[in-house]
Protein backbone atom coordinates (compact mmCIF):
# COMPACT_ATOMS: atom_id res chain seq x y z
CA UNK A 1 0.00 0.00 0.00
CA UNK A 2 0.78 3.29 -0.25
CA UNK A 3 2.14 5.14 2.49
CA UNK A 4 -0.08 8.44 1.35
CA UNK A 5 0.00 12.22 2.84
CA UNK A 6 -3.14 11.39 4.49
CA UNK A 7 -1.26 8.15 5.96
CA UNK A 8 1.24 10.55 7.38
CA UNK A 9 -0.71 12.88 9.01
CA UNK A 10 -2.62 10.27 10.61
CA UNK A 11 0.56 9.14 11.77
CA UNK A 12 1.18 12.65 13.30
CA UNK A 13 -1.70 11.98 15.29
CA UNK A 14 -4.43 13.46 13.37
CA UNK A 15 -7.38 11.62 12.24
CA UNK A 16 -9.44 12.78 8.70
CA UNK A 17 -13.18 12.45 8.72
CA UNK A 18 -14.98 12.74 5.45
CA UNK A 19 -17.06 16.15 6.01
CA UNK A 20 -19.47 14.89 3.17
CA UNK A 21 -21.92 12.13 2.62
CA UNK A 22 -24.52 10.80 -0.16
CA UNK A 23 -26.11 7.70 -1.12
CA UNK A 24 -23.96 6.94 -4.28
CA UNK A 25 -20.63 6.78 -2.35
CA UNK A 26 -22.18 4.22 -0.20
CA UNK A 27 -23.20 1.79 -2.70
CA UNK A 28 -21.20 2.37 -5.43
CA UNK A 29 -17.50 1.07 -3.26
CA UNK A 30 -16.11 4.35 -3.10
CA UNK A 31 -16.04 4.86 0.89
CA UNK A 32 -15.24 1.51 1.49
CA UNK A 33 -11.90 2.30 -0.97
CA UNK A 34 -11.48 5.57 0.89
CA UNK A 35 -11.17 4.12 4.21
CA UNK A 36 -9.33 0.79 2.96
CA UNK A 37 -6.49 3.00 0.92
CA UNK A 38 -6.50 6.67 2.19
CA UNK A 39 -6.43 6.28 6.02
CA UNK A 40 -9.65 8.04 6.27
CA UNK A 41 -11.35 6.87 9.77
CA UNK A 42 -14.47 9.22 10.02
CA UNK A 43 -17.32 10.76 8.29
CA UNK A 44 -19.71 13.99 9.44
CA UNK A 45 -22.59 15.10 7.83
CA UNK A 46 -24.98 18.18 8.58
CA UNK A 47 -28.21 19.54 6.74
CA UNK A 48 -26.14 21.11 4.27
CA UNK A 49 -24.57 18.29 2.95
CA UNK A 50 -27.99 16.69 3.36
CA UNK A 51 -29.43 18.96 1.00
CA UNK A 52 -27.02 18.94 -1.77
CA UNK A 53 -27.12 15.31 -1.80
CA UNK A 54 -30.91 14.96 -2.23
CA UNK A 55 -31.01 17.98 -4.89
CA UNK A 56 -28.79 16.04 -6.97
CA UNK A 57 -29.70 12.58 -9.04
CA UNK A 58 -31.99 10.31 -8.48
CA UNK A 59 -30.53 7.79 -6.11
CA UNK A 60 -32.62 8.57 -3.29
CA UNK A 61 -36.46 8.31 -5.38
CA UNK A 62 -36.84 4.82 -5.15
CA UNK A 63 -36.78 5.16 -1.30
CA UNK A 64 -38.79 8.51 -1.50
CA UNK A 65 -41.47 7.15 -3.85
CA UNK A 66 -42.00 3.32 -1.69
CA UNK A 67 -42.01 5.44 2.02
CA UNK A 68 -44.77 5.46 3.71
CA UNK A 69 -47.58 8.25 1.94
CA UNK A 70 -48.04 9.74 5.85
CA UNK A 71 -44.78 10.87 6.38
CA UNK A 72 -44.09 14.32 6.71
CA UNK A 73 -40.71 16.07 4.58
CA UNK A 74 -38.93 16.11 7.77
CA UNK A 75 -39.64 12.55 8.83
CA UNK A 76 -39.18 11.32 5.15
CA UNK A 77 -35.80 13.39 5.51
CA UNK A 78 -34.67 11.30 9.04
CA UNK A 79 -35.83 8.19 6.81
CA UNK A 80 -33.31 8.73 4.41
CA UNK A 81 -30.15 10.57 6.03
CA UNK A 82 -31.01 7.66 9.31
CA UNK A 83 -30.32 5.31 6.24
CA UNK A 84 -27.11 6.80 4.71
CA UNK A 85 -25.46 7.46 8.75
CA UNK A 86 -26.73 3.36 9.64
CA UNK A 87 -24.83 2.42 6.47
CA UNK A 88 -21.61 4.45 6.89
CA UNK A 89 -21.63 3.58 10.28
CA UNK A 90 -21.36 -0.03 9.08
CA UNK A 91 -18.40 0.90 6.47
CA UNK A 92 -16.75 2.50 9.58
CA UNK A 93 -16.95 -0.63 12.03
CA UNK A 94 -13.95 -1.87 11.57
CA UNK A 95 -12.10 1.73 12.19
CA UNK A 96 -14.32 2.04 15.27
CA UNK A 97 -13.44 -1.36 16.36
CA UNK A 98 -9.24 -1.22 15.67
CA UNK A 99 -9.43 2.18 17.15
CA UNK A 100 -10.61 1.08 20.32
CA UNK A 101 -13.36 3.60 20.08
CA UNK A 102 -11.19 6.29 19.19
CA UNK A 103 -12.33 6.54 15.34
CA UNK A 104 -14.76 4.90 13.14
CA UNK A 105 -17.92 7.87 13.84
CA UNK A 106 -20.61 9.06 11.71
CA UNK A 107 -22.30 11.88 12.57
CA UNK A 108 -25.92 13.03 12.38
CA UNK A 109 -26.97 16.42 13.80
CA UNK A 110 -29.97 17.38 15.99
CA UNK A 111 -32.21 19.56 14.12
CA UNK A 112 -31.60 23.63 14.51
CA UNK A 113 -35.08 24.39 15.61
CA UNK A 114 -33.67 22.61 19.20
CA UNK A 115 -30.66 25.10 18.86
CA UNK A 116 -31.27 27.14 22.34
CA UNK A 117 -33.73 24.48 23.79
CA UNK A 118 -31.04 22.16 26.09
CA UNK A 119 -33.60 19.77 27.05
CA UNK A 120 -35.15 19.16 23.29
CA UNK A 121 -31.53 19.07 22.47
CA UNK A 122 -31.23 16.39 24.93
CA UNK A 123 -34.60 14.29 23.51
CA UNK A 124 -33.63 14.72 20.02
CA UNK A 125 -29.97 13.52 20.66
CA UNK A 126 -31.35 10.30 22.45
CA UNK A 127 -34.01 9.73 19.81
CA UNK A 128 -31.32 10.02 17.20
CA UNK A 129 -29.10 7.52 18.68
CA UNK A 130 -31.78 4.96 18.54
CA UNK A 131 -32.73 5.95 15.21
CA UNK A 132 -29.84 5.03 13.77
CA UNK A 133 -28.62 2.13 16.54
CA UNK A 134 -24.76 1.99 15.77
CA UNK A 135 -22.33 1.92 18.53
CA UNK A 136 -20.60 4.61 15.92
CA UNK A 137 -22.81 7.24 15.18
CA UNK A 138 -21.66 10.35 16.40
CA UNK A 139 -24.47 12.96 17.68
CA UNK A 140 -23.50 16.60 16.87
CA UNK A 141 -25.32 19.30 19.26
CA UNK A 142 -24.88 23.28 18.37
CA UNK A 143 -22.20 25.26 20.62
CA UNK A 144 -24.42 27.47 21.86
CA UNK A 145 -25.02 28.42 25.90
CA UNK A 146 -26.87 26.00 26.31
CA UNK A 147 -26.59 23.09 24.67
CA UNK A 148 -20.55 20.41 20.52
CA UNK A 149 -20.29 21.47 16.92
CA UNK A 150 -20.40 25.38 15.09
CA UNK A 151 -17.62 26.46 17.74
CA UNK A 152 -15.59 29.66 17.34
CA UNK A 153 -14.64 31.05 20.56
CA UNK A 154 -12.14 29.99 22.84
CA UNK A 155 -14.29 31.12 26.13
CA UNK A 156 -16.89 28.88 24.36
CA UNK A 157 -14.86 26.06 24.14
CA UNK A 158 -13.77 26.18 27.37
CA UNK A 159 -17.15 25.72 28.45
CA UNK A 160 -17.42 22.35 26.01
CA UNK A 161 -14.75 21.25 28.18
CA UNK A 162 -15.75 21.83 31.19
CA UNK A 163 -19.55 19.79 30.39
CA UNK A 164 -17.57 17.24 29.04
CA UNK A 165 -15.20 16.43 31.84
CA UNK A 166 -17.94 16.83 34.68
CA UNK A 167 -20.52 14.62 32.13
CA UNK A 168 -17.69 12.11 32.97
CA UNK A 169 -17.38 12.55 36.76
CA UNK A 170 -21.32 12.49 37.06
CA UNK A 171 -20.92 9.04 34.82
CA UNK A 172 -18.66 7.37 36.59
CA UNK A 173 -20.08 8.72 40.24
CA UNK A 174 -23.02 6.46 38.74
CA UNK A 175 -20.60 3.77 38.40
CA UNK A 176 -21.26 4.24 34.18
CA UNK A 177 -18.22 2.60 32.03
CA UNK A 178 -16.31 5.78 30.76
CA UNK A 179 -14.46 3.55 28.42
CA UNK A 180 -16.94 4.17 25.39
CA UNK A 181 -17.92 7.70 25.59
CA UNK A 182 -16.20 9.22 22.68
CA UNK A 183 -16.73 13.00 21.97
CA UNK A 184 -15.39 15.97 19.70
CA UNK A 185 -15.45 19.06 19.60
CA UNK A 186 -15.82 20.88 16.35
CA UNK A 187 -14.04 24.22 16.24
CA UNK A 188 -14.26 26.24 12.98
CA UNK A 189 -11.54 28.08 11.16
CA UNK A 190 -11.97 29.81 7.55
CA UNK A 191 -14.96 31.67 8.46
CA UNK A 192 -12.87 33.19 11.16
CA UNK A 193 -10.59 34.57 8.63
CA UNK A 194 -13.15 35.31 6.30
CA UNK A 195 -14.64 37.82 9.23
CA UNK A 196 -11.56 39.27 10.71
CA UNK A 197 -10.25 40.00 6.81
CA UNK A 198 -13.63 41.70 6.08
CA UNK A 199 -13.24 44.15 9.10
CA UNK A 200 -9.62 44.89 8.51
CA UNK A 201 -10.19 45.50 4.95
CA UNK A 202 -12.75 48.46 5.98
CA UNK A 203 -9.71 49.58 8.06
CA UNK A 204 -7.63 49.67 5.43
CA UNK A 205 -9.91 51.52 3.21
CA UNK A 206 -9.44 54.50 5.75
CA UNK A 207 -6.21 54.08 6.79
CA UNK A 208 -2.92 55.85 5.33
CA UNK A 209 -0.55 53.75 3.44
CA UNK A 210 1.47 52.96 6.89
CA UNK A 211 -1.80 52.03 8.11
CA UNK A 212 -2.55 50.14 4.94
CA UNK A 213 0.18 47.63 5.34
CA UNK A 214 0.16 47.54 8.46
CA UNK A 215 -3.44 45.86 8.70
CA UNK A 216 -3.07 44.30 5.63
CA UNK A 217 0.13 42.13 7.46
CA UNK A 218 -2.77 40.77 9.90
CA UNK A 219 -4.78 39.30 6.95
CA UNK A 220 -5.32 35.37 6.78
CA UNK A 221 -3.67 35.09 10.37
CA UNK A 222 -6.63 34.83 13.13
CA UNK A 223 -8.28 31.86 12.28
CA UNK A 224 -5.12 29.67 12.88
CA UNK A 225 -4.51 31.76 16.01
CA UNK A 226 -7.67 31.20 17.37
CA UNK A 227 -7.29 27.16 16.82
CA UNK A 228 -4.27 27.18 18.43
CA UNK A 229 -5.52 28.86 21.94
CA UNK A 230 -7.85 26.57 21.70
CA UNK A 231 -5.50 23.81 21.54
CA UNK A 232 -3.58 25.20 24.64
CA UNK A 233 -6.65 24.97 26.23
CA UNK A 234 -7.55 21.64 25.29
CA UNK A 235 -3.26 20.33 26.47
CA UNK A 236 -4.13 22.10 30.01
CA UNK A 237 -7.60 20.78 30.51
CA UNK A 238 -6.68 17.17 29.64
CA UNK A 239 -3.77 16.35 31.73
CA UNK A 240 -3.34 17.07 35.59
CA UNK A 241 -4.79 15.35 38.45
CA UNK A 242 -8.72 16.10 37.50
CA UNK A 243 -7.97 14.60 34.10
CA UNK A 244 -5.73 11.72 35.76
CA UNK A 245 -8.44 10.19 37.80
CA UNK A 246 -10.80 10.06 34.90
CA UNK A 247 -8.18 8.54 32.51
CA UNK A 248 -7.43 5.62 34.52
CA UNK A 249 -11.20 4.82 34.45
CA UNK A 250 -10.53 4.52 31.06
CA UNK A 251 -11.76 7.69 29.49
CA UNK A 252 -10.58 9.41 26.59
CA UNK A 253 -10.00 13.21 25.95
CA UNK A 254 -12.65 14.74 23.83
CA UNK A 255 -10.42 15.98 21.01
CA UNK A 256 -10.57 19.09 18.64
CA UNK A 257 -12.07 18.60 15.52
CA UNK A 258 -11.04 21.30 12.88
CA UNK A 259 -14.05 22.18 10.86
CA UNK A 260 -14.91 24.31 8.12
CA UNK A 261 -10.92 23.70 6.64
CA UNK A 262 -11.20 24.30 2.85
CA UNK A 263 -9.19 28.13 1.94
CA UNK A 264 -11.92 30.20 1.38
CA UNK A 265 -9.96 33.03 0.08
CA UNK A 266 -8.13 31.80 -3.65
CA UNK A 267 -5.23 34.33 -2.11
CA UNK A 268 -4.28 31.44 0.57
CA UNK A 269 -2.85 28.41 -0.28
CA UNK A 270 -5.47 25.43 -0.63
CA UNK A 271 -4.29 23.54 2.04
CA UNK A 272 -3.13 26.35 4.94
CA UNK A 273 -6.22 24.89 7.15
CA UNK A 274 -4.86 21.48 7.39
CA UNK A 275 -1.18 22.12 7.18
CA UNK A 276 -1.35 24.78 10.08
CA UNK A 277 -3.11 22.30 12.38
CA UNK A 278 -1.29 19.36 12.27
CA UNK A 279 -0.91 17.61 16.07
CA UNK A 280 -1.65 14.91 18.26
CA UNK A 281 -5.56 13.78 19.12
CA UNK A 282 -7.04 16.46 16.67
CA UNK A 283 -9.35 15.49 13.65
CA UNK A 284 -9.87 17.53 10.84
CA UNK A 285 -13.27 16.88 8.86
CA UNK A 286 -12.26 18.11 5.17
CA UNK A 287 -14.14 18.44 2.27
CA UNK A 288 -13.60 15.69 -0.75
CA UNK A 289 -11.93 18.69 -2.41
CA UNK A 290 -9.30 19.38 0.07
CA UNK A 291 -8.30 16.15 0.64
CA UNK A 292 -7.73 15.66 -3.17
CA UNK A 293 -5.63 18.91 -2.19
CA UNK A 294 -3.94 17.92 0.44
CA UNK A 295 -2.84 14.42 -1.01
CA UNK A 296 -1.41 16.41 -3.53
CA UNK A 297 0.79 18.58 -2.19
CA UNK A 298 -0.07 18.83 1.71
CA UNK A 299 3.12 19.17 3.98
CA UNK A 300 3.02 16.85 7.45
CA UNK A 301 4.66 18.53 10.76
CA UNK A 302 3.62 19.30 13.61
CA UNK A 303 2.35 22.96 13.89
CA UNK A 304 -1.02 22.96 16.15
CA UNK A 305 1.04 23.77 19.15
CA UNK A 306 3.81 25.93 17.34
CA UNK A 307 3.49 30.01 17.73
CA UNK A 308 1.32 29.57 20.44
CA UNK A 309 2.69 32.97 22.10
CA UNK A 310 2.48 34.43 18.54
CA UNK A 311 -1.04 33.56 18.49
CA UNK A 312 -1.79 35.35 21.57
CA UNK A 313 0.21 38.62 20.60
CA UNK A 314 -2.16 38.35 17.37
CA UNK A 315 -5.29 38.67 19.08
CA UNK A 316 -3.79 41.69 21.28
CA UNK A 317 -2.86 43.44 17.89
CA UNK A 318 -6.25 42.81 16.48
CA UNK A 319 -8.13 44.30 19.61
CA UNK A 320 -5.70 47.04 19.68
CA UNK A 321 -6.77 48.15 16.06
CA UNK A 322 -10.29 47.28 17.22
CA UNK A 323 -11.36 44.49 16.41
CA UNK A 324 -12.94 41.92 18.97
CA UNK A 325 -12.35 38.39 18.53
CA UNK A 326 -15.71 38.14 20.89
CA UNK A 327 -17.71 40.13 18.60
CA UNK A 328 -16.44 38.31 15.55
CA UNK A 329 -17.02 34.83 17.24
CA UNK A 330 -20.64 35.70 18.40
CA UNK A 331 -21.70 37.32 15.07
CA UNK A 332 -20.18 33.92 13.20
CA UNK A 333 -22.24 31.15 15.52
CA UNK A 334 -25.48 33.50 15.16
CA UNK A 335 -24.84 33.29 11.25
CA UNK A 336 -24.20 29.18 11.26
CA UNK A 337 -26.99 28.86 13.35
CA UNK A 338 -29.17 30.87 10.84
CA UNK A 339 -27.05 28.82 7.95
CA UNK A 340 -27.82 25.44 9.15
CA UNK A 341 -31.70 26.53 9.85
CA UNK A 342 -31.39 27.68 6.05
CA UNK A 343 -30.49 25.05 4.59
CA UNK A 344 -32.87 22.60 7.01
CA UNK A 345 -35.77 24.78 5.60
CA UNK A 346 -34.03 24.66 2.00
CA UNK A 347 -33.47 20.84 2.36
CA UNK A 348 -37.47 20.79 3.08
CA UNK A 349 -38.77 22.38 0.60
CA UNK A 350 -36.23 20.67 -1.96
CA UNK A 351 -37.73 17.16 -0.72
CA UNK A 352 -40.62 18.10 -1.58
CA UNK A 353 -39.99 19.23 -4.98
CA UNK A 354 -38.45 15.83 -5.15
CA UNK A 355 -41.51 14.13 -4.06
CA UNK A 356 -44.23 15.83 -6.38
CA UNK A 357 -41.98 15.06 -9.71
CA UNK A 358 -42.42 11.57 -8.10
CA UNK A 359 -46.04 11.83 -8.07
CA UNK A 360 -46.31 12.19 -4.89
CA UNK A 361 -48.23 14.87 -2.39
CA UNK A 362 -45.89 16.34 0.41
CA UNK A 363 -47.32 16.09 4.22
CA UNK A 364 -45.63 19.47 5.61
CA UNK A 365 -43.90 18.75 8.52
CA UNK A 366 -45.64 20.81 11.41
Amino acid sequence: MTFSRLHKLHAAGQSVWLDNIDRTMLVDGSLARQIAADALVGQTSNPTIFEKALAQGTAYDAQLAAAPDHLTTGQLFELVASDDVRAACDLFRGVYESSGGVDGYVSIEVSPTVANDAQGTIEEAHRLWQLVNRPNVMIKVPGTDVNVTLLFAVDAYRRVIEAYLGGLEDRLAAGGDLRHVASVASFFISRVDSEVDARLDALIAQADDIGKSRLGALKGKAAIANAKLAYALFQKHFSGPRWDALRTQGAHVQRPLWASTSTKNPAYRDVVYVEQLVGPDTVNTMPPATIVAFQDHGEVARTVDAGVDTARALMQTLASEGISMTAVTDKLLLEGLASFQKSFDTLLGGLETKLRSLGRAPVATV
